[in-house]
């Protein structure tokens, strides 16, 4: 008996433009205006996080120091807070995919939590290295909304490498 969580499906080769244009788009997200809003997620932070589990060999540290320069561009940050950051978690997300990949998804992303804790910990010690404030202890709330993004994150950042269950012959794929 083989277990539930198991597709039958194989997954075809993740395409390097919808990675990138994946990540864009989380970048896209991270640039509107939210405000302060505690809980909202770090939509770079998730998405880098998945791919570099998924496809530790495409996405890597250089693809996250340049996300998060661009995130501290963005954002007007201290400028390499959020690529330190990203970087660290691209490290250490590509390390343990192998690991990671074993487990269905509601584990994956309790593996995933202590990663965008981490990165969050290094932005918040970077600015206070600065000069800033203690923002409180709502600003890690986006970690856990992160992490609970990641299962429906990783079925709609799977859906175009799934191959179809019967072979069509009038379907190229």
């Amino acid at each position: 008996m083989q277990p539930t969580h198991r597709s039958n499906r194989i997954l075809l080769p993740a395409q390097s433009w919808y990675v990138y244009l994946s990540l864009l788009v989380a970048l896209g997200l991270s640039y509107i205006p939210t405000g302060r809003l505690p809980g909202l997620p770090d939509w770079v932070a998730v998405v880098l996080a998945f791919w570099c589990v998924r496809e530790p060999l495409r996405v890597g540290m250089g693809t996250a120091f340049v996300f998060g320069v661009l995130v501290d561009i963005g954002h007007g940050a201290a400028m390499g807070q959020f690529a330190l950051a990203y970087v660290v978690l691209a490290y250490l997300a590509s390390s343990v995919s192998r690991r990671v990949l074993w487990f269905p998804s509601p584990q994956q992303a309790l593996h995933v939590l202590p990663l965008l804790l981490l990165s969050q910990i290094i932005m918040v010690v970077v600015r206070m290295v600065g000069g800033a404030e203690f923002p409180g202890w709502w600003y890690f709330l986006s970690s856990f909304s992160g992490t609970l993004l990641w299962m429906p994150l990783s079925v709609v950042l799977l859906l175009p490498q799934y191959r179809p269950v019967e072979r069509d012959d009038n379907r190229p794929i």
